[in-house]
């Protein structure tokens, strides 16, 4: 009885080792699952069609066809789909926002503002870029050190500089022999100067209560020497070389050569009294030369330049603006998502954007580029280059709006007289402390 069982035993597991060979030469001769067909496909030198979604603001220029075009001829199996968010900033964030938060998919690839990236890595948002810049060879210091900077946080790089802006300062040539160095010298010139060729101001700038303002007072900040946060996200902005830039720039706002209502300038009041041939000297950032130019609005149309923004004790400092590359971290295609980032943050993409868009590129080396240079005579000069370089970012934090509001607050009260820059300087750091303990 205990042999015949034995043997049935026997018998049953034969029967299942031939059921399983036959199974498998089967597959073998006609594979059927999704994995061997596409095992085939690369054997016979084809590739799987991906398609990746592309998030972007309103372009009025051919840049992003044309750059898309010129991606998916060299990557014909990535498939690129535009989708375009609303031209406020503010509500592409919010959309990201709450794709983002419940983890969609649907968006592999996207722009973002430059304070955006340490909010978006902090929230875990975003796919950390290292791995495929370490693998593909990327160097950073090819491009301008700032737009790096604002797209870095916790150590690890989280965008890719794409385009940039920078705050400049423009000047009548038919006023100015030389442009000031420092801010002193802007301050003793602006004075002597106001009131030639029919202007009415010495200088112009940014110094409503909104974000405007903060541009603004990076630069005075960063000219000498102080920070907001630092790189290893400490908030660091209760130091002397902050209180004495504030002091500087109180004295530029009270003076009696910017209009008596500078409190209220933004970057289009600060537009309009310029064309119109108000003012010797004023910061804006570098659509202001198109503006300036233009022969159907300006009055002063060829006797405009530019150069660096003035001085303090550590140097010229402009405040970054512009925009950059990110991934989405829960992209179904990384490797294709990365595949473009690299494109349109490359020196292919960022040419074509330039030729096309007329947009800055963060690539220094573009600016040798002779089709780069006939796009606009502020790529083909070199102050345009240095104010590049010293473009510093708003702080890197994943709570910017939180400290941008604490700033526009407290330095809009030191160019009221309401505070001293000391008593600003110490609020801004409890308050901000405050808020990133939250």
């Amino acid at each position: 009885m205990k042999l015949t069982k034995r043997m049935l035993g026997i018998l049953l597991l034969l029967g299942l080792m031939l059921v399983l060979v036959a199974c498998n030469n089967s597959s073998s001769d006609e594979p059927t699952d999704e994995n061997d067909s596409n095992n085939s496909e690369e054997a016979n030198g084809e590739e799987e069609q991906v398609t990746i979604v592309y998030a972007r603001g309103v372009d009025t220029t051919p840049a992003s066809d044309a750059v898309i075009k010129a991606f998916e001829e060299k990557f014909p199996n990535i498939k690129v789909e535009q989708r375009e968010m609303p031209s406020d900033t503010g509500q592409s964030h919010d959309q990201y926002v709450t794709a983002f938060s419940s983890q969609s998919t649907e968006i592999d690839v996207f722009n973002a503002d430059v304070i955006w990236p340490a909010e978006f890595a902090q929230a875990n948002y975003a796919l950390e870029l290292d791995r495929f810049i370490e693998k593909d060879g990327i160097n950073l210091e090819d491009y301008f050190p700032g737009t790096v900077q604002a797209g870095k946080f916790d150590g690890k790089q989280w965008a890719m500089p794409q385009y940039t802006d920078a705050g400049v300062l423009y000047y009548r040539t038919d006023i100015v022999d030389t442009p000031p160095e420092t801010w002193d010298d802007l301050i003793a010139q602006a004075e002597e100067l106001k009131g030639e060729e029919g202007t009415e101001f010495g200088y112009l700038m940014q110094s409503a209560q909104y974000e405007g303002l903060i541009t603004n007072a990076i630069e005075f900040i960063a000219s000498y020497g102080g920070e907001v946060v630092n790189e290893n996200n400490e908030v660091v902005v209760d130091s002397p070389e902050t209180v004495k830039a504030l002091e500087k720039m109180k004295e530029v706002v009270g003076s009696d050569f910017v209009p008596s209502n500078i409190l209220n300038f933004m970057e289009i009041e600060t537009e309009n009294a310029w064309i119109e041939g108000k003012s010797v000297f004023a910061r804006n950032w570098p659509y202001l030369m198109s503006s300036s130019n233009d022969e159907e609005r300006s009055s002063i149309v060829g006797n405009v330049e530019m150069t660096t923004m003035p001085a303090g004790d550590a140097g010229s400092a402009s405040a970054l603006g512009g925009w950059m590359t990110m991934i989405n971290r829960y992209s179904e295609h990384p490797e294709e998502a990365w595949e473009f980032v690299k494109f349109i943050s490359g020196p292919e993409g960022q040419k074509i954007s330039a030729v096309e868009g007329g947009r800055a590129p963060t690539i220094e080396a573009l600016y040798d580029d002779e089709e780069v240079q006939a796009v606009s005579s502020l790529f083909a000069n070199p102050e345009f280059r240095e104010v590049l370089q010293t473009a510093v970012p708003r702080p890197v934090t994943p709570i910017y709006p939180e400290i941008s509001d604490i700033m526009q607050i407290e330095i809009s009260k030191v160019l009221t007289g309401d505070q001293s820059a000391q008593d600003a300087a110490t609020n801004m750091q409890t308050k901000m402390e405050a808020a990133m303990n939250e």
